[in-house]
């Protein structure tokens, strides 16, 4: 097993077994350390009925791998483009897979939760479970775990314990602290989202799966600054270009919408070829970054230097903004409603002509439960993906109009109880800390209103409603494979 607590050094050609062993050299009585580029192919057809996989692989993210762990992922999947976005722990689970091909052989691996987790969870399990019929017989779920190691920092688990035969009793441990201890629960199915559903993936998704609005990535400069002014750097500018003040327009970055700052940009989408040469100053900052993207990996930006290098709001919309990056201390993601005259920056994600129904569902603890548990992670702070998170997010498809008014009366009073802390930024509001009552009252109401759009159901945990997400996802993906479900459940009652 690989009960490493840290990344492989350079030249671990020392701390690596020389020699491959063989399937026949492999005791079930004995505990064994190989590398598993090292190990042999498959056990299958050796006997090996008692012999347990265990282990903690080591914890190192995609982009800090060194080159030999790149091989080493590379060798293991043999060649998938798709390694660059792998963690360096699912090579153990793939080659774990490999090694217990039909056999009776069981695994278990403690892991960072980043394997159930946006892009990594679909290019690991699609394998896992198409080629390999990989079946999960127990699981932690999401756990916050520190080892002895000195130095070490505590990191965010799940333990897998997985074969490639089914049992029919499987237990989830659920952790509602991730600090705190487990609970044991029983589970029909356990899927790669470590949740009491059906065997399926994710996968990008060009656009939402329910007819709501789509969803941009923000505007992007590429100005190397130009185009970019905080307060006090606008008003210096306009005494010398007072004529520039109308070409001016609050940039809503992620920054600075989480902690109520003030910055502007120089929007020149609307000005005309004449009055841009009358603007000197205008003007001169534009040659400035005609010239820096000249140099760049995109010199054809420079045939539009006074333009945004990507301009994704529609002239005269309103819009949602959601930060694309978001502490995970946070219970609810600060969402904001901002009216055509601002611009949202790229470190955010906009929603043109979203309303007050779209912001309360987005809000709400059912929308942040799906968040929680399918997007990606920069550290261990949320990372909200368009094509992962809000395009495969099951939307409350058959309500009432009285539920949908509801549900927009609750997203305004979540608005007008942030008014009556005008000091507080949305660091300071959604603080757990610190979150104001009124504040906190205004979202229960609000997932109140949000819950009873899907239905009578009352929610429990968050475990719960990610199970009832997953189901109605694939109601809305997969309706025929859930009838033949359903009709084959019928089939075994009737007998």
């Amino acid at each position: 097993h690989g009960d490493t607590h840290a990344p492989v050094p350079e030249g671990d050609e020392q701390q690596r077994p020389h020699s491959t062993p063989s399937a026949s050299e492999i005791q079930s009585d004995q505990i064994v350390g190989f590398h598993p580029t090292l190990l042999p192919e498959s056990l299958s057809g050796t006997g090996h009925e008692n012999l347990y996989i265990l282990g903690n692989p080591p914890f190192v993210g995609s982009r800090l791998m060194d080159k030999t762990q790149k091989q080493d992922l590379e060798t293991v999947f043999e060649g998938s483009t798709k390694t660059g976005d792998l963690d360096y722990v699912t090579g153990w689970y793939l080659k774990a897979a490999k090694l217990i091909r039909n056999t009776k052989i069981k695994v278990a691996f403690v892991s960072t939760n980043s394997i159930i987790q946006g892009l990594q969870t679909g290019i690991l399990w699609n394998p896992l479970l198409a080629n390999y019929h990989i079946k999960i017989h127990f699981a932690h779920r999401t756990f916050k775990w520190s080892n002895e190691a000195s130095g070490n920092a505590a990191v965010y688990c799940v333990i897998v314990g997985f074969a490639s035969f089914d049992i029919k009793n499987k237990r989830i441990f659920d952790y509602e602290d991730v600090r705190g201890e487990a609970h044991e629960l029983m589970a029909k199915n356990i899927n790669p989202y470590l949740v009491d559903a059906a065997d399926f993936l994710i996968d990008r998704k060009q656009h939402p799966i329910c007819d709501v609005p789509e969803m941009n990535f923000g505007n992007m400069p590429a100005d190397g600054g130009e185009f970019l002014f905080t307060t006090e750097e606008k008003e210096t500018f306009l005494k010398s270009e007072p004529d520039a003040q109308e070409y001016f327009k609050p940039f809503i970055s992620a920054y600075e919408f989480i902690n109520k700052k003030e910055r502007w940009c120089l929007w020149l989408q609307d000005i005309s070829p004449q009055e841009l040469r009358r603007l000197k100053f205008v003007k001169d900052r534009v040659e400035k970054v005609k010239r820096i993207r000249e140099v760049s990996s995109r010199p054809h930006l420079a045939l539009t230097p006074h333009l945004f290098a990507q301009i994704t709001q529609p002239p005269g919309m309103d819009f949602i903004l959601i930060p694309r990056h978001s502490s995970e201390r946070r219970r609810f993601i600060p969402i904001g409603f901002f009216d055509k005259s601002n611009i949202g920056a790229d470190s955010c994600l906009i929603i043109p002509n979203g309303n007050r129904f779209h912001f309360g569902v987005l809000t709400s603890t059912m929308h942040n439960a799906w968040m929680r548990h399918v997007c990606g992670r920069l550290k261990s702070d949320y990372r909200y993906s368009k094509d992962i998170v809000y395009n495969n997010f099951a939307w409350p498809i058959e309500t009432t109009a009285k539920n949908c008014e509801r549900v927009e009366q609750t997203a305004q009073a979540i608005l007008d109880a942030r008014t009556k802390f005008p000091e507080a930024t949305l660091a300071d509001l959604y603080d757990p800390l610190t979150m104001p009552k009124e504040l906190l009252d205004a979202h229960r109401a609000n997932d109140e209103a949000v819950d009873a759009c899907y239905g009578t159901r009352r929610f429990k945990n968050e475990l719960e409603r990610l199970e009832f997400l997953f189901g109605l996802y694939r109601q809305y993906t997969e309706p025929l494979a859930m009838l033949e479900e359903k009709e084959t459940r019928r089939s075994r009652r009737r007998r």
